[in-house]
């Protein structure tokens, strides 16, 4: 079954299906409202206010999924390895950013498909953002402590 938009015609992109800016909206502010008030992610971002990075999230998840090209027009090619490099990213930070995305997209009320290709590609995205490897750990002692 081919969904349609609001004019009528059915929907060619991803963007599109998924609602447009009338669901990327709700999806990221319901996921920057969690970041707000989380101990490891809120560090990361160092405006005051949130809603500049909100906007850009925004933008670049519109543009990826075939909406509008004001993230490229506005900031150019993305580069996201490059724009995270600044932060630490380890599997916590990556697992917390997950959680977060995941509860505000399950709020969304997404048809299955359309939940599990955000999904697939929040979870691929996260793995690619994590730029500081995890202490590696032996039955809860580092393997320095193990070493020893």
């Amino acid at each position: 079954m081919t969904e349609s938009n609001d004019s009528g015609r059915p929907a060619t992109t991803p963007y599109e299906l998924f609602g447009g800016s009338a669901f990327f909206e709700p999806l990221v502010h319901a996921f920057y409202e969690r970041v707000a008030h989380d101990d490891v992610l809120r560090p990361m971002y160092p405006e005051g206010d949130l809603a500049p990075a909100e906007r850009r999230l925004r933008m670049f998840l519109e543009q990826y999924w075939g909406g509008p090209t004001t993230y490229d027009d506005e900031r150019g090619h993305p580069r996201l390895r490059a724009r995270h490099m600044p932060y630490r990213i380890d599997g916590a930070a990556r697992d917390r950013w997950l959680r977060h995305m995941h509860d505000a997209m399950v709020e969304q009320d997404m048809s299955a498909d359309n939940e599990s290709a955000l999904w697939q590609y929040l979870l691929g995205a996260a793995f690619a953002m994590q730029n500081t490897d995890d202490e590696p750990t032996t039955h809860g002692f580092t393997v320095t402590d193990v070493n020893k």
